[in-house]
C-alpha cells in the first residue's frame, strides 16, 4: 500500500485507535500519526508501548497539521472534543469518527466543524470485550466492515481517501445514511448487548443458582453473553442514551417475539418453536457464509480469548 495522508491524529488511545495505529503502520498508510488521550496514565501507556508516532498532551497539539483527524471517544463525548479542536483543524483536512451511533454525532459534531474542512462520520463494526490503548492489534479490521455515513455536501474525493485508507486498514467499506445505520446497528449490536447484560444481571439475581454453577457451567451459552456484557461500561451508556429511538423500537419487537415464545413453550406448542428456531438458525449460516464468523467448534473462538 501507499501513503494516504501524510497526518493522522488519533483522538482517544483505546481499543479502536491503537487498532487503527498499527494497521496504518503495518501497509504505511500515513507519513506520521499523533495521538491523545485525557488520561494523563493513558498516555504514558501509550508512550511506553510505542502507540503513536507523537502522544500529544493535548487535542489541540494532536490535530495541529493533521490531513485526517479521527474521534475515537465515546459518543457522549463527541461533542466537546470537536469544539476543544475545531480551531486548530488545518483548512482541507477530513475529520472523522468512530462512534457506533451516528445521528447524534453527526448532530453534536457538525456545528464545530470550520469552513473548509470535510466531515465524514464512519463506524468500523469491530471491536472484542477488551478496551484500552494496550488492547489494540494491526488485524483487527481485516475483513469486517467499516460504514461510511457521509453527511450532506461531503466530498467525494474525501470519501473516497477516507476508504481508501480503512481498506488499507484490511477492512471492506459500504456507506449508509445516518437513519438506517442507528437502526442496523440497533439490530446487529445494541440490543443484543443490552439483552447480555440482562442476561447476566438475571443470573447475579437468581440466588437459587450460585455463582460457582454459572461459571462452572457456563460453555452451555451463557459464556457468550457474558464475553459481550465485558465491553466498556461508558460506552455502551453512552451508546443508549443516543440511540434511543432505533434501540426502543428493536427491544419492542424484541419483547413481542420472547411473549410468543413464552405462549408456545407454555401452551406446548413445540411446531411454534421448531419452526422459529430452523429460521433463525439460516441466519447463522448466513453470517458464516459472508464469512463474519467460523463454524469452528467453541464458537470459533481460541484459546486466545479472540
Amino acid at each position: 500500500m501507499s501513503q494516504i495522508y501524510d497526518r493522522v491524529a488519533l483522538i482517544g488511545l483505546g481499543l479502536i485507535a491503537s487498532s487503527m495505529f498499527w494497521a496504518i503502520k503495518r501497509a504505511g498508510l500515513a507519513g506520521e500519526v499523533t495521538g491523545y488521550a485525557r488520561s494523563e496514565a493513558t498516555r504514558d501507556t501509550a508512550r511506553s508501548i510505542g502507540l503513536c508516532d507523537r502522544v500529544c498532551d493535548t487535542a489541540q497539539e494532536a490535530v495541529e497539521g493533521a490531513d485526517l483527524v479521527v474521534l475515537c471517544v465515546p459518543v457522549g463525548a463527541m461533542g466537546a472534543v470537536a469544539q476543544d479542536i475545531a480551531p486548530m483543524l488545518k483548512p482541507g483536512a477530513t475529520v472523522t469518527d468512530v462512534g457506533s451511533v451516528k445521528r447524534s454525532v453527526i448532530e453534536a459534531v457538525s456545528p464545530h466543524i470550520p469552513e473548509g474542512v470535510h466531515f465524514i462520520p464512519a463506524h468500523p463494526l469491530a471491536g472484542t470485550e477488551h478496551s484500552g490503548p494496550e488492547a489494540g492489534f494491526a488485524e483487527l479490521y481485516d475483513n469486517r466492515w467499516c460504514l461510511l455515513v457521509p453527511v450532506e455536501g461531503s466530498d467525494p474525493e474525501a470519501i473516497a481517501q477516507l476508504r481508501a485508507l480503512w481498506e488499507g486498514m484490511g477492512a471492506n467499506v459500504d456507506e449508509m445514511d445516518a437513519d438506517h445505520h442507528d437502526l442496523v446497528l440497533a439490530v446487529t449490536s445494541h440490543a443484543p448487548h443490552l439483552i447480555a447484560y440482562t442476561m447476566v444481571g438475571v443470573a447475579d439475581d437468581l440466588r437459587r443458582v450460585t455463582d460457582s454453577e454459572v461459571i462452572k457451567y457456563s460453555a452451555a451459552g451463557f459464556r457468550d453473553f457474558t464475553r459481550i456484557a465485558a465491553s466498556d461500561p461508558t460506552m455502551w451508556r453512552d451508546v443508549f442514551l443516543t440511540n434511543k429511538d432505533a434501540t426502543l423500537e428493536i427491544l419492542g419487537r424484541f419483547t413481542e417475539e420472547l411473549f410468543a415464545l413464552q405462549r408456545a413453550i407454555r401452551t406446548g406448542d413445540g411446531e411454534h418453536l421448531f419452526d422459529y428456531f430452523t429460521r433463525t438458525r439460516a441466519i447463522r449460516r448466513g453470517i458464516i457464509d459472508a464469512g463474519q464468523d467460523t463454524d469452528a467448534p467453541d464458537f470459533g473462538r481460541g484459546k486466545a480469548g479472540s
